[in-house]
């Protein structure tokens, strides 16, 4: 795999600061049922990187402690790791807001047969993958397979109750772009996406987030090798919106790798852009990191690119 640092830490991004913090966005491990092509983790079935357990225990601590609102929890499919439905339940217990950032085929594998009644009874808000709302281009992308896989799992959670008004229980749905491209306008894509999903599959759902494909790890990697790489960065240098400086994520989260590692955005974690001073979980126990510089590179550009990305889609 090509690595990508080295093309981007000689950067001219703005230098930004973080405010207060309220999302701590976890990586609990990188094992995956899948292999995407543009998963920024390298994310997969071989991966064995997985939280410890004591790290795990640390998390409600942080919560409680920085007052912190929303647990972002990620992977690779973060579901996998045996600590999961424990870490679920001990941030509910304390009114804390929980995201699952779900692949949806992982609803189905093996094993996983009761999660999307677990994430229901807790009111996990469900973050699903789904790239496109046709079979070629998502399988394409994600594997064959998966996309019949995909919509079966969101009718599963539509009947219990997700994306469907006044429920309570939140589905939104998360677009990557095919190839070296910037997303398209967030809105007329998500009206696509509700007209396709309901008129074939009956699916509804409550937003489309619209992502932005990042330069680094398994695609980084694939641009290196197709020599798409200074060209994609050019899109995004070209693309760069002033005005969407202040909503990037990393001015209100904290990231946290498996190790317990911090981090100022999932990306920099993926490129082991550590905050300074190299500073774990437990720091957060003594540590107000609110107004604290913002490390950035080439990539930071992604986000702030046309319309903008961020773990919420559209900035």
């Amino acid at each position: 795999m090509h690595e990508t640092l080295p093309l981007l830490e000689l950067s001219d991004f703005p230098a930004i600061r973080r405010q207060q913090i309220d999302t701590l966005q976890v990586n609990i491990g990188y094992r995956c049922n899948q292999s995407c092509v543009h998963c920024h983790v390298n994310a997969g079935p071989n991966r064995t990187e997985m939280m410890s357990a004591e790290n795990l225990a640390l998390i409600p601590e942080v919560l409680r402690t920085r007052n912190i609102t929303t647990l972002d929890i990620t992977g690779g499919a973060p579901e996998l790791h045996e600590g999961f439905r424990p870490l679920v339940e001990a941030a509910r217990k304390h009114g804390v807001h929980v995201m699952d950032r779900c692949n949806l085929t992982i609803l189905l594998e093996p094993g996983q047969e009761e999660l999307a009644e677990f994430l229901a009874e807790h009111r996990v808000e469900v973050v699903a993958s789904l790239p496109c709302y046709s079979i070629d281009n998502v399988d394409k992308q994600r594997g064959k397979g998966v996309f019949d896989k995909s919509i079966a799992a969101l009718q599963k959670l539509n009947a219990l109750g997700y994306g469907k008004e006044g429920s309570g229980l939140v589905l939104n749905l998360v677009y990557n772009p095919q190839g070296p491209v910037l997303p398209p306008n967030q809105q007329a894509l998500e009206a696509d996406y509700r007209r396709e999903l309901m008129a074939h599959f009956g699916i509804v759902f409550n937003q489309l987030f619209a992502l932005a494909n990042m330069p680094i790890k398994r695609f980084g990697s694939t641009l290196v090798s197709k020599g798409q790489f200074d060209d994609y960065m050019q899109l995004l240098r070209d693309s760069y919106s002033q005005e969407n400086l202040n909503g990037v994520m990393c001015r209100s989260l904290v990231s946290v790798d498996w190790r317990g590692q911090l981090y100022d955005c999932d990306f920099n974690q993926q490129l082991d852009i550590g905050v300074p001073g190299r500073l774990h979980l437990r720091d957060l126990l003594e540590r107000d990191m609110a107004n604290s510089a913002i490390r950035v590179a080439d990539h930071c550009y992604g986000c702030t690119a046309g319309q903008g990305s961020s773990c919420g889609g559209a900035l």
